[in-house]
Protein backbone atom coordinates (compact mmCIF):
# COMPACT_ATOMS: atom_id res chain seq x y z
CA UNK A 1 0.00 0.00 0.00
CA UNK A 2 1.44 3.40 -0.88
CA UNK A 3 2.85 5.38 1.96
CA UNK A 4 0.75 8.41 1.17
CA UNK A 5 -2.39 6.37 1.50
CA UNK A 6 -1.53 5.05 4.93
CA UNK A 7 0.29 8.01 6.47
CA UNK A 8 -2.67 9.36 8.40
CA UNK A 9 -4.04 6.00 9.58
CA UNK A 10 -3.90 5.64 13.38
CA UNK A 11 -2.03 2.60 14.66
CA UNK A 12 -4.16 -0.28 15.96
CA UNK A 13 -4.28 -1.11 19.67
CA UNK A 14 -1.46 -3.19 21.10
CA UNK A 15 0.96 -1.70 18.59
CA UNK A 16 3.79 -2.01 21.11
CA UNK A 17 4.17 -5.55 19.75
CA UNK A 18 5.60 -3.98 16.59
CA UNK A 19 8.90 -3.53 18.42
CA UNK A 20 9.26 -7.32 18.50
CA UNK A 21 9.70 -7.20 14.73
CA UNK A 22 13.04 -5.52 15.30
CA UNK A 23 14.24 -8.80 16.76
CA UNK A 24 15.71 -10.01 13.47
CA UNK A 25 17.91 -6.92 13.36
CA UNK A 26 18.93 -7.43 16.99
CA UNK A 27 19.71 -11.15 16.67
CA UNK A 28 23.19 -10.78 15.07
CA UNK A 29 24.33 -8.75 18.11
CA UNK A 30 22.78 -10.93 20.82
CA UNK A 31 26.19 -11.55 22.42
CA UNK A 32 26.73 -7.87 23.11
CA UNK A 33 23.17 -7.55 24.39
CA UNK A 34 23.71 -10.43 26.82
CA UNK A 35 26.87 -8.75 28.20
CA UNK A 36 24.94 -5.48 28.52
CA UNK A 37 22.16 -7.24 30.45
CA UNK A 38 24.70 -8.82 32.80
CA UNK A 39 26.20 -5.36 33.40
CA UNK A 40 22.66 -4.09 34.01
CA UNK A 41 22.09 -6.77 36.67
CA UNK A 42 25.40 -5.89 38.36
CA UNK A 43 24.60 -2.15 38.37
CA UNK A 44 21.11 -2.75 39.74
CA UNK A 45 22.52 -5.01 42.45
CA UNK A 46 25.00 -2.29 43.46
CA UNK A 47 22.27 0.33 43.82
CA UNK A 48 19.99 -2.01 45.74
CA UNK A 49 22.91 -2.97 48.01
CA UNK A 50 23.34 0.65 49.03
CA UNK A 51 20.04 0.50 50.91
CA UNK A 52 21.25 -2.40 53.01
CA UNK A 53 24.51 -0.56 53.63
CA UNK A 54 22.54 2.48 54.80
CA UNK A 55 20.56 0.28 57.20
CA UNK A 56 23.77 -1.26 58.60
CA UNK A 57 25.48 2.09 59.12
CA UNK A 58 22.53 3.58 60.99
CA UNK A 59 21.80 0.58 63.17
CA UNK A 60 25.35 -0.72 63.77
CA UNK A 61 27.52 2.34 63.25
CA UNK A 62 25.47 5.08 64.86
CA UNK A 63 23.94 2.69 67.38
CA UNK A 64 27.33 1.47 68.72
CA UNK A 65 29.16 4.77 68.12
CA UNK A 66 32.06 2.76 66.62
CA UNK A 67 34.12 4.93 64.15
CA UNK A 68 35.72 1.77 62.73
CA UNK A 69 32.36 0.66 61.37
CA UNK A 70 32.00 4.02 59.57
CA UNK A 71 35.43 3.52 58.01
CA UNK A 72 34.36 0.10 56.77
CA UNK A 73 31.12 1.59 55.46
CA UNK A 74 33.04 4.26 53.51
CA UNK A 75 35.39 1.67 52.02
CA UNK A 76 32.43 -0.51 51.06
CA UNK A 77 30.61 2.45 49.47
CA UNK A 78 33.69 3.35 47.39
CA UNK A 79 34.06 -0.26 46.25
CA UNK A 80 30.39 -0.47 45.27
CA UNK A 81 30.67 2.89 43.46
CA UNK A 82 33.63 1.67 41.40
CA UNK A 83 31.79 -1.52 40.46
CA UNK A 84 28.64 0.48 39.67
CA UNK A 85 30.56 2.89 37.43
CA UNK A 86 32.21 0.06 35.49
CA UNK A 87 28.94 -1.81 35.03
CA UNK A 88 27.13 1.39 33.98
CA UNK A 89 29.81 2.20 31.39
CA UNK A 90 29.61 -1.31 29.97
CA UNK A 91 25.81 -1.26 29.79
CA UNK A 92 25.60 2.23 28.29
CA UNK A 93 28.33 1.69 25.68
CA UNK A 94 27.09 -1.70 24.52
CA UNK A 95 23.41 -0.73 24.34
CA UNK A 96 24.07 2.57 22.57
CA UNK A 97 26.49 1.05 20.06
CA UNK A 98 24.11 -1.84 19.35
CA UNK A 99 21.33 0.72 18.85
CA UNK A 100 23.43 2.61 16.31
CA UNK A 101 24.25 -0.63 14.49
CA UNK A 102 20.63 -1.78 14.36
CA UNK A 103 19.46 1.56 12.99
CA UNK A 104 22.14 1.52 10.28
CA UNK A 105 21.06 -2.01 9.31
CA UNK A 106 17.38 -1.03 9.38
CA UNK A 107 17.94 2.02 7.19
CA UNK A 108 19.91 -0.06 4.70
CA UNK A 109 17.23 -2.76 4.61
CA UNK A 110 14.36 -0.30 4.14
CA UNK A 111 16.17 1.74 1.48
CA UNK A 112 17.22 -1.39 -0.43
CA UNK A 113 13.61 -2.60 -0.33
CA UNK A 114 12.19 0.73 -1.48
CA UNK A 115 14.47 0.57 -4.53
CA UNK A 116 12.71 -2.65 -5.58
CA UNK A 117 9.22 -1.12 -5.58
CA UNK A 118 7.61 -0.34 -8.91
CA UNK A 119 7.13 3.18 -10.31
CA UNK A 120 3.39 2.73 -9.71
CA UNK A 121 4.12 2.81 -5.97
CA UNK A 122 5.96 6.13 -6.29
CA UNK A 123 3.13 7.54 -8.41
CA UNK A 124 1.04 7.52 -5.21
CA UNK A 125 3.72 7.92 -2.52
CA UNK A 126 5.48 11.18 -1.65
CA UNK A 127 9.27 11.01 -1.67
CA UNK A 128 9.48 13.51 1.20
CA UNK A 129 7.32 11.27 3.38
CA UNK A 130 9.45 8.24 2.49
CA UNK A 131 12.57 10.24 3.40
CA UNK A 132 10.95 11.14 6.73
CA UNK A 133 10.45 7.47 7.51
CA UNK A 134 14.08 6.72 6.75
CA UNK A 135 15.35 9.62 8.88
CA UNK A 136 12.90 10.83 11.56
CA UNK A 137 11.34 7.44 12.28
CA UNK A 138 14.63 5.59 12.45
CA UNK A 139 16.00 8.32 14.72
CA UNK A 140 13.06 7.79 17.08
CA UNK A 141 13.78 4.05 17.16
CA UNK A 142 17.50 4.71 17.69
CA UNK A 143 16.82 6.79 20.79
CA UNK A 144 14.69 4.05 22.29
CA UNK A 145 16.90 1.08 21.42
CA UNK A 146 20.09 2.75 22.51
CA UNK A 147 18.95 4.70 25.58
CA UNK A 148 15.23 4.41 26.27
CA UNK A 149 15.02 0.63 26.35
CA UNK A 150 18.13 0.44 28.55
CA UNK A 151 16.63 2.96 30.98
CA UNK A 152 13.32 1.13 30.94
CA UNK A 153 14.93 -2.22 31.80
CA UNK A 154 17.21 -0.64 34.40
CA UNK A 155 14.38 1.06 36.26
CA UNK A 156 12.05 -1.91 35.88
CA UNK A 157 14.71 -4.18 37.38
CA UNK A 158 15.57 -1.82 40.24
CA UNK A 159 11.91 -1.10 40.97
CA UNK A 160 11.18 -4.83 41.12
CA UNK A 161 14.20 -5.46 43.35
CA UNK A 162 13.30 -2.55 45.58
CA UNK A 163 9.76 -3.90 45.99
CA UNK A 164 11.14 -7.29 47.09
CA UNK A 165 13.44 -5.64 49.63
CA UNK A 166 10.56 -3.49 50.85
CA UNK A 167 8.64 -6.62 51.83
CA UNK A 168 11.77 -8.09 53.39
CA UNK A 169 12.24 -4.93 55.47
CA UNK A 170 8.65 -4.26 56.53
CA UNK A 171 5.69 -6.19 55.09
CA UNK A 172 3.24 -3.74 56.66
CA UNK A 173 4.75 -0.68 54.98
CA UNK A 174 5.31 -2.60 51.76
CA UNK A 175 1.60 -3.39 51.62
CA UNK A 176 0.95 0.37 51.51
CA UNK A 177 3.32 0.61 48.54
CA UNK A 178 1.55 -2.21 46.72
CA UNK A 179 -1.80 -0.47 47.22
CA UNK A 180 -0.33 2.59 45.54
CA UNK A 181 1.01 0.71 42.50
CA UNK A 182 -2.37 0.48 40.69
CA UNK A 183 -2.77 4.23 41.20
CA UNK A 184 0.46 4.66 39.23
CA UNK A 185 -0.13 1.97 36.61
CA UNK A 186 -3.65 3.05 35.66
CA UNK A 187 -2.62 6.49 34.29
CA UNK A 188 0.38 4.89 32.55
CA UNK A 189 -1.86 2.43 30.72
CA UNK A 190 -4.78 4.76 30.00
CA UNK A 191 -2.99 8.00 29.17
CA UNK A 192 -0.07 6.14 27.58
CA UNK A 193 -2.36 4.73 24.90
CA UNK A 194 -3.42 8.27 24.01
CA UNK A 195 0.24 9.37 23.90
CA UNK A 196 0.92 6.61 21.35
CA UNK A 197 -1.89 7.80 19.07
CA UNK A 198 -0.74 11.40 19.36
CA UNK A 199 2.85 10.34 18.63
CA UNK A 200 1.80 8.74 15.34
CA UNK A 201 -0.11 11.88 14.38
CA UNK A 202 2.92 14.03 15.29
CA UNK A 203 5.20 11.90 13.10
CA UNK A 204 2.75 12.20 10.20
CA UNK A 205 2.72 15.98 10.50
CA UNK A 206 6.53 16.04 10.49
CA UNK A 207 6.42 13.88 7.35
CA UNK A 208 4.15 16.51 5.73
CA UNK A 209 6.77 19.17 6.48
CA UNK A 210 9.53 17.01 4.96
CA UNK A 211 7.45 16.35 1.85
CA UNK A 212 6.82 20.08 1.36
CA UNK A 213 10.52 20.89 1.77
CA UNK A 214 11.50 18.18 -0.70
CA UNK A 215 9.03 19.29 -3.34
CA UNK A 216 9.60 23.04 -2.98
CA UNK A 217 13.41 22.98 -2.93
CA UNK A 218 13.67 20.53 -5.82
CA UNK A 219 11.50 22.84 -7.91
CA UNK A 220 12.76 26.13 -6.46
CA UNK A 221 13.46 27.60 -9.90
CA UNK A 222 9.83 27.13 -10.92
CA UNK A 223 8.70 28.63 -7.62
CA UNK A 224 10.87 31.70 -8.18
CA UNK A 225 10.10 31.98 -11.90
CA UNK A 226 6.38 32.31 -11.16
CA UNK A 227 6.88 34.54 -8.11
CA UNK A 228 5.18 31.92 -5.96
CA UNK A 229 7.46 32.36 -2.92
CA UNK A 230 4.77 33.93 -0.70
CA UNK A 231 2.21 31.18 -1.36
CA UNK A 232 4.82 28.41 -1.05
CA UNK A 233 6.02 29.91 2.24
CA UNK A 234 2.43 30.16 3.48
CA UNK A 235 1.81 26.48 2.72
CA UNK A 236 5.01 25.54 4.52
CA UNK A 237 4.05 27.73 7.49
CA UNK A 238 0.71 25.91 7.71
CA UNK A 239 2.45 22.51 7.63
CA UNK A 240 5.02 23.62 10.23
CA UNK A 241 2.30 25.00 12.52
CA UNK A 242 0.31 21.76 12.21
CA UNK A 243 3.43 19.79 13.20
CA UNK A 244 4.02 22.19 16.11
CA UNK A 245 0.43 21.96 17.35
CA UNK A 246 0.45 18.17 17.15
CA UNK A 247 3.79 18.00 18.97
CA UNK A 248 2.71 20.40 21.72
CA UNK A 249 -0.52 18.48 22.27
CA UNK A 250 1.45 15.24 22.62
CA UNK A 251 3.91 16.90 25.04
CA UNK A 252 1.06 18.31 27.12
CA UNK A 253 -0.59 14.92 27.56
CA UNK A 254 2.78 13.31 28.29
CA UNK A 255 3.62 16.03 30.86
CA UNK A 256 0.31 15.39 32.64
CA UNK A 257 1.14 11.70 32.76
CA UNK A 258 4.60 12.26 34.26
CA UNK A 259 3.33 14.83 36.77
CA UNK A 260 0.46 12.59 37.86
CA UNK A 261 2.72 9.59 38.38
CA UNK A 262 5.27 11.62 40.34
CA UNK A 263 2.54 13.19 42.50
CA UNK A 264 1.04 9.82 43.41
CA UNK A 265 4.46 8.28 44.02
CA UNK A 266 5.85 10.92 46.35
CA UNK A 267 2.58 11.29 48.24
CA UNK A 268 2.87 7.58 48.91
CA UNK A 269 6.42 8.11 50.24
CA UNK A 270 5.16 10.84 52.59
CA UNK A 271 2.48 8.54 53.91
CA UNK A 272 5.03 5.77 54.46
CA UNK A 273 7.28 8.14 56.45
CA UNK A 274 4.38 9.09 58.65
CA UNK A 275 3.35 5.47 59.35
CA UNK A 276 6.95 4.25 59.60
CA UNK A 277 7.87 7.03 62.03
CA UNK A 278 5.16 5.86 64.40
CA UNK A 279 6.47 2.28 64.09
CA UNK A 280 9.98 3.45 65.05
CA UNK A 281 8.57 5.29 68.08
CA UNK A 282 6.71 2.10 69.06
CA UNK A 283 9.85 -0.04 68.61
CA UNK A 284 8.33 -2.22 65.91
CA UNK A 285 11.17 -1.40 63.47
CA UNK A 286 14.60 0.21 63.84
CA UNK A 287 15.70 3.56 62.48
CA UNK A 288 18.02 1.77 60.01
CA UNK A 289 15.13 -0.32 58.71
CA UNK A 290 12.99 2.78 58.19
CA UNK A 291 15.88 4.56 56.42
CA UNK A 292 16.43 1.56 54.13
CA UNK A 293 12.70 1.33 53.52
CA UNK A 294 12.47 5.00 52.56
CA UNK A 295 15.50 4.53 50.30
CA UNK A 296 13.78 1.70 48.46
CA UNK A 297 10.43 3.50 48.42
CA UNK A 298 12.06 6.50 46.72
CA UNK A 299 13.63 4.10 44.22
CA UNK A 300 10.19 2.61 43.49
CA UNK A 301 8.61 6.06 43.05
CA UNK A 302 11.38 7.52 40.89
CA UNK A 303 11.66 4.27 38.95
CA UNK A 304 7.93 4.30 38.24
CA UNK A 305 8.18 7.91 37.08
CA UNK A 306 11.07 7.10 34.76
CA UNK A 307 9.25 4.04 33.44
CA UNK A 308 6.18 6.12 32.63
CA UNK A 309 8.32 8.69 30.82
CA UNK A 310 10.30 6.14 28.86
CA UNK A 311 7.12 4.19 28.12
CA UNK A 312 5.87 7.14 26.07
CA UNK A 313 9.10 7.10 24.05
CA UNK A 314 8.78 3.35 23.56
CA UNK A 315 5.26 3.87 22.23
CA UNK A 316 6.53 6.50 19.83
CA UNK A 317 9.16 4.04 18.67
CA UNK A 318 6.41 1.46 18.20
CA UNK A 319 4.60 3.86 15.88
CA UNK A 320 7.81 4.57 13.99
CA UNK A 321 8.52 0.84 13.72
CA UNK A 322 5.06 0.28 12.29
CA UNK A 323 5.61 2.95 9.63
CA UNK A 324 8.96 1.45 8.61
CA UNK A 325 7.64 -2.08 8.48
CA UNK A 326 4.76 -0.86 6.33
CA UNK A 327 7.44 -0.18 3.74
CA UNK A 328 9.21 -3.50 4.32
CA UNK A 329 5.87 -5.33 4.08
CA UNK A 330 5.02 -3.69 0.75
CA UNK A 331 5.73 -6.34 -1.83
CA UNK A 332 7.16 -5.35 -5.24
CA UNK A 333 4.38 -5.71 -7.79
CA UNK A 334 6.74 -6.34 -10.72
CA UNK A 335 8.41 -9.68 -10.14
CA UNK A 336 9.15 -12.52 -12.54
CA UNK A 337 6.00 -14.60 -12.86
CA UNK A 338 6.19 -18.38 -13.22
CA UNK A 339 7.22 -20.12 -15.35
CA UNK A 340 10.49 -18.19 -15.18
CA UNK A 341 12.35 -17.49 -18.41
CA UNK A 342 16.07 -16.75 -18.32
CA UNK A 343 17.21 -14.19 -20.89
CA UNK A 344 20.55 -14.88 -22.58
CA UNK A 345 23.64 -12.97 -21.46
CA UNK A 346 23.22 -10.68 -24.48
CA UNK A 347 19.83 -10.60 -26.16
CA UNK A 348 19.47 -10.21 -29.93
CA UNK A 349 17.07 -7.31 -29.43
CA UNK A 350 13.82 -8.44 -31.11
CA UNK A 351 10.82 -6.60 -29.60
CA UNK A 352 7.16 -7.45 -30.08
CA UNK A 353 4.00 -5.80 -28.76
CA UNK A 354 1.06 -8.21 -29.00
CA UNK A 355 -2.38 -6.54 -28.63
CA UNK A 356 -1.25 -4.46 -25.65
CA UNK A 357 -3.76 -2.50 -23.56
CA UNK A 358 -2.58 -0.24 -20.72
CA UNK A 359 -3.92 2.20 -18.12
CA UNK A 360 -1.81 3.93 -15.48
CA UNK A 361 -2.70 2.69 -11.96
CA UNK A 362 -3.10 6.28 -10.79
CA UNK A 363 -5.57 6.99 -13.67
CA UNK A 364 -7.53 3.74 -14.16
CA UNK A 365 -10.40 5.49 -15.93
CA UNK A 366 -8.24 6.61 -18.87
CA UNK A 367 -6.78 4.09 -21.36
CA UNK A 368 -3.31 5.10 -22.56
CA UNK A 369 -2.75 2.26 -25.05
CA UNK A 370 -5.38 0.15 -26.80
CA UNK A 371 -4.77 -2.83 -29.11
CA UNK A 372 -1.15 -1.87 -29.83
CA UNK A 373 0.70 -4.48 -31.89
CA UNK A 374 4.00 -4.13 -33.73
CA UNK A 375 7.33 -5.91 -34.15
CA UNK A 376 10.87 -4.53 -34.19
CA UNK A 377 13.55 -6.78 -35.69
CA UNK A 378 17.04 -7.06 -34.14
CA UNK A 379 19.19 -4.14 -35.24
CA UNK A 380 16.24 -2.20 -36.69
CA UNK A 381 15.88 1.53 -36.09
CA UNK A 382 12.25 2.53 -35.50
CA UNK A 383 10.97 6.04 -34.89
CA UNK A 384 7.83 6.73 -32.84
CA UNK A 385 5.93 9.83 -33.96
CA UNK A 386 2.67 11.32 -32.71
CA UNK A 387 1.08 14.21 -30.87
CA UNK A 388 1.58 14.71 -27.13
CA UNK A 389 -0.28 12.07 -25.14
CA UNK A 390 -0.28 9.53 -27.95
CA UNK A 391 1.46 6.92 -25.76
CA UNK A 392 5.02 7.04 -27.07
CA UNK A 393 6.75 7.41 -23.69
CA UNK A 394 4.43 4.78 -22.26
CA UNK A 395 5.84 2.27 -24.75
CA UNK A 396 9.31 2.91 -23.31
CA UNK A 397 8.02 2.45 -19.74
CA UNK A 398 6.44 -0.88 -20.70
CA UNK A 399 9.56 -2.16 -22.47
CA UNK A 400 11.53 -1.39 -19.31
CA UNK A 401 8.75 -3.13 -17.37
CA UNK A 402 8.12 -0.19 -15.09
CA UNK A 403 4.48 -1.25 -15.49
CA UNK A 404 2.69 -4.35 -16.75
CA UNK A 405 0.03 -4.05 -19.47
CA UNK A 406 -3.59 -4.60 -18.49
CA UNK A 407 -3.89 -7.04 -21.40
CA UNK A 408 -1.66 -8.39 -24.15
CA UNK A 409 2.03 -9.30 -24.13
CA UNK A 410 5.41 -7.67 -24.65
CA UNK A 411 8.15 -10.00 -25.86
CA UNK A 412 11.91 -9.59 -26.05
CA UNK A 413 13.59 -12.27 -28.17
CA UNK A 414 10.30 -14.19 -28.04
CA UNK A 415 10.16 -14.22 -24.20
CA UNK A 416 7.20 -12.63 -22.43
CA UNK A 417 8.94 -10.09 -20.19
CA UNK A 418 6.47 -10.80 -17.37
CA UNK A 419 8.26 -14.14 -16.93
CA UNK A 420 11.75 -12.60 -16.97
CA UNK A 421 13.80 -11.16 -14.12
CA UNK A 422 13.19 -7.37 -14.33
CA UNK A 423 16.85 -6.69 -13.49
CA UNK A 424 18.10 -8.98 -16.28
CA UNK A 425 15.67 -7.34 -18.72
CA UNK A 426 16.79 -3.81 -17.87
CA UNK A 427 20.45 -4.78 -18.18
CA UNK A 428 19.74 -5.33 -21.87
CA UNK A 429 18.41 -1.79 -22.35
CA UNK A 430 20.02 1.65 -22.36
CA UNK A 431 17.87 4.78 -22.28
CA UNK A 432 18.60 8.42 -23.04
CA UNK A 433 15.64 10.53 -21.86
CA UNK A 434 14.68 13.88 -23.29
CA UNK A 435 15.20 15.43 -19.83
CA UNK A 436 18.61 14.00 -18.88
CA UNK A 437 19.03 12.76 -15.31
CA UNK A 438 22.26 13.87 -13.64
CA UNK A 439 23.06 12.77 -10.10
CA UNK A 440 25.01 14.71 -7.52
CA UNK A 441 28.57 13.51 -8.02
CA UNK A 442 31.47 13.75 -10.43
CA UNK A 443 31.39 13.47 -14.21
CA UNK A 444 33.01 10.04 -13.92
CA UNK A 445 30.41 8.84 -11.42
CA UNK A 446 27.56 9.96 -13.67
CA UNK A 447 28.92 8.39 -16.84
CA UNK A 448 29.90 5.20 -15.01
CA UNK A 449 26.31 4.88 -13.79
CA UNK A 450 25.70 2.85 -16.94
CA UNK A 451 28.55 0.41 -16.16
CA UNK A 452 29.96 0.80 -12.61
CA UNK A 453 32.96 -1.45 -13.25
CA UNK A 454 34.15 0.53 -16.29
CA UNK A 455 37.69 1.89 -16.28
CA UNK A 456 38.57 5.58 -16.40
CA UNK A 457 39.82 5.07 -19.95
CA UNK A 458 36.45 3.62 -21.01
CA UNK A 459 34.65 6.57 -19.38
CA UNK A 460 36.84 9.00 -21.27
CA UNK A 461 36.29 7.15 -24.54
CA UNK A 462 32.50 7.26 -24.07
CA UNK A 463 32.63 10.99 -23.34
CA UNK A 464 34.76 11.54 -26.44
CA UNK A 465 32.23 9.60 -28.56
CA UNK A 466 29.44 11.76 -27.13
CA UNK A 467 31.51 14.89 -27.96
CA UNK A 468 31.50 15.87 -24.28
CA UNK A 469 35.28 16.20 -23.80
CA UNK A 470 35.36 19.76 -25.03
CA UNK A 471 33.35 21.04 -22.05
CA UNK A 472 34.43 18.41 -19.48
CA UNK A 473 38.07 19.41 -19.82
CA UNK A 474 37.12 23.03 -19.16
CA UNK A 475 35.47 22.15 -15.83
CA UNK A 476 37.46 23.12 -12.69
CA UNK A 477 38.43 19.52 -11.80
CA UNK A 478 37.75 17.93 -15.17
CA UNK A 479 36.25 14.46 -14.78
CA UNK A 480 36.36 14.81 -10.98
CA UNK A 481 34.15 17.94 -10.95
CA UNK A 482 31.03 17.60 -8.82
CA UNK A 483 28.07 18.46 -11.04
CA UNK A 484 25.74 19.47 -8.19
CA UNK A 485 22.22 18.30 -7.49
CA UNK A 486 20.50 17.35 -10.74
CA UNK A 487 23.48 18.67 -12.68
CA UNK A 488 22.77 22.34 -12.00
CA UNK A 489 26.34 23.29 -12.97
CA UNK A 490 25.80 22.17 -16.59
CA UNK A 491 23.74 23.54 -19.44
CA UNK A 492 20.90 21.50 -20.92
CA UNK A 493 23.00 20.40 -23.87
CA UNK A 494 25.92 19.44 -21.64
CA UNK A 495 23.66 17.34 -19.42
CA UNK A 496 22.32 15.61 -22.51
CA UNK A 497 25.79 14.70 -23.71
CA UNK A 498 26.67 13.25 -20.29
CA UNK A 499 23.49 11.16 -20.53
CA UNK A 500 24.47 9.98 -24.02
CA UNK A 501 27.97 9.10 -22.80
CA UNK A 502 26.34 7.01 -20.05
CA UNK A 503 24.34 5.06 -22.66
CA UNK A 504 27.41 4.66 -24.87
CA UNK A 505 29.40 3.23 -21.96
CA UNK A 506 26.55 0.86 -20.97
CA UNK A 507 26.89 -0.87 -24.38
CA UNK A 508 23.51 -2.61 -24.35
CA UNK A 509 21.73 -4.31 -27.26
CA UNK A 510 18.50 -2.28 -27.03
CA UNK A 511 18.53 1.52 -27.14
CA UNK A 512 15.62 3.78 -26.17
CA UNK A 513 16.22 7.35 -27.30
CA UNK A 514 13.73 10.03 -26.31
CA UNK A 515 14.96 12.53 -28.92
CA UNK A 516 18.44 12.46 -27.44
CA UNK A 517 19.71 15.37 -29.53
CA UNK A 518 16.87 17.79 -28.85
CA UNK A 519 18.89 20.02 -26.48
CA UNK A 520 21.95 20.40 -28.72
CA UNK A 521 22.94 23.10 -31.14
CA UNK A 522 23.32 22.24 -34.82
CA UNK A 523 27.06 21.40 -34.69
CA UNK A 524 26.82 19.36 -31.48
CA UNK A 525 23.79 17.57 -32.85
CA UNK A 526 25.72 16.58 -35.96
CA UNK A 527 28.60 15.22 -33.89
CA UNK A 528 26.40 13.35 -31.42
CA UNK A 529 24.22 11.94 -34.20
CA UNK A 530 27.38 10.48 -35.74
CA UNK A 531 28.31 8.92 -32.38
CA UNK A 532 24.82 7.50 -31.98
CA UNK A 533 24.93 6.12 -35.50
CA UNK A 534 28.05 4.15 -34.57
CA UNK A 535 26.43 3.01 -31.33
CA UNK A 536 23.25 1.89 -33.08
CA UNK A 537 25.01 -0.54 -35.44
CA UNK A 538 23.89 -4.06 -34.57
CA UNK A 539 21.50 -2.78 -31.92
CA UNK A 540 17.73 -2.41 -31.81
CA UNK A 541 16.86 1.27 -31.48
CA UNK A 542 13.52 2.90 -30.70
CA UNK A 543 13.47 6.68 -31.00
CA UNK A 544 10.74 9.07 -29.93
CA UNK A 545 11.14 11.52 -32.80
CA UNK A 546 10.40 15.22 -32.97
CA UNK A 547 12.99 16.26 -35.56
CA UNK A 548 13.24 15.66 -39.27
CA UNK A 549 16.77 14.21 -39.22
CA UNK A 550 15.72 11.51 -36.77
CA UNK A 551 12.74 10.47 -38.87
CA UNK A 552 14.63 10.36 -42.18
CA UNK A 553 17.27 8.01 -40.74
CA UNK A 554 14.71 5.52 -39.36
CA UNK A 555 14.11 2.17 -41.04
CA UNK A 556 10.43 2.50 -40.18
CA UNK A 557 8.16 5.10 -38.57
CA UNK A 558 5.26 4.21 -36.28
CA UNK A 559 2.66 6.99 -36.11
CA UNK A 560 0.63 6.95 -32.89
CA UNK A 561 -2.51 8.83 -31.92
CA UNK A 562 -4.71 8.43 -28.87
CA UNK A 563 -3.06 5.20 -27.76
CA UNK A 564 -3.49 3.52 -31.14
CA UNK A 565 -1.09 2.87 -34.00
CA UNK A 566 -2.32 5.12 -36.77
CA UNK A 567 0.13 4.18 -39.52
CA UNK A 568 3.50 2.49 -40.16
CA UNK A 569 5.91 3.21 -42.99
CA UNK A 570 8.83 5.31 -44.18
CA UNK A 571 8.97 9.08 -44.24
CA UNK A 572 8.04 9.35 -47.91
CA UNK A 573 5.24 6.78 -47.88
CA UNK A 574 3.68 8.28 -44.77
CA UNK A 575 3.77 11.78 -46.23
CA UNK A 576 1.75 10.37 -49.10
CA UNK A 577 -0.57 7.95 -47.26
CA UNK A 578 -1.09 9.38 -43.72
CA UNK A 579 -2.91 12.67 -43.26
CA UNK A 580 -1.92 12.75 -39.57
CA UNK A 581 1.77 12.26 -40.35
CA UNK A 582 1.64 14.90 -43.08
CA UNK A 583 0.05 17.29 -40.60
CA UNK A 584 2.73 16.53 -37.98
CA UNK A 585 5.40 17.00 -40.62
CA UNK A 586 4.07 20.43 -41.47
CA UNK A 587 3.91 21.44 -37.82
CA UNK A 588 7.15 19.93 -36.51
CA UNK A 589 9.46 19.08 -39.41
CA UNK A 590 8.94 21.37 -42.39
CA UNK A 591 10.07 24.59 -40.71
CA UNK A 592 13.20 22.80 -39.55
CA UNK A 593 13.87 21.49 -43.05
CA UNK A 594 13.47 24.93 -44.51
Amino acid sequence: MPAAATAAAPPPKGEIAQLARLGRFLLPYRGRVVVALIALLVAAGCVLGLGQGLRYVIDAGFGTRDPHLLNLALAGAVGVAVLLAGATFTRFYLMMSVGERIIADLRRAVFAHVLTLSPAYFDAARTGELASRLTNDTEQIRQVIGFGLSMFLRNLLMTSGALILLFATSPKLAALIVLGVPAILIPILVVGRRVRRLSRDSQDRVADVSAHIDESLHEVRTVQAYGHEVHTRARFDDAAEAAYASGVHRIKVKAWLIALVMLIGFCAVGLILWVGGHDVFAGRISGGQLSAFVFYAVMVASGAGTISEVWGEIQRAAGATERLFELLDTRPSLVAQPPLIALPERVAGAIRFDDVHFVYPARPESAVLASVSFTVAPGERVALVGPSGAGKSTLFALILRFYDPAAGRILVDGADIRHCDPLALRRAIAIVPQDPVIFSGSVTDNVRFGRPEASDAAVREACAAAHALEFIERLPQGFATDLGERGVKLSGGQRQRISIARALLADRPILLLDEATSSLDAESERQVAAALARLERGRTTLVIAHRLATVRNADRIIVMDGGHIHAVGTHQTLLRDSALYAHLARLQFIAEAA
